[in-house]
């Protein structure tokens, strides 16, 4: 992979394998998780999880019955 200038950041493009691998989609979100001399290790963010633990954390109940998938919630 080859670093490149990205507006006053760095960026990376990842090679297809690792992007299938990794179950990635434009607009998914990267956590660097840990980072060493030349090495660093990421995980993938999962927003519905974070959004229902901090519904959870503000004491936001969900209905019962609510599901978060809009297509799950709409499977017959």
């Amino acid at each position: 992979m080859q670093v490149s200038k990205w507006g006053a950041s760095l960026a990376v493009r990842l090679p297809r394998k690792l992007v299938e691998k990794m179950g990635l989609n434009p607009g998914d979100e990267l956590d660097v998780v840990e980072a060493a001399k030349r090495t660093i290790a990421v995980e993938k963010i999962d927003k519905r999880a974070r959004f229902l633990e901090d519904m959870e954390a503000f004491r936001w109940p969900a209905p019962d019955g609510y599901k978060f998938d809009r297509d799950e919630a709409n499977e017959r």
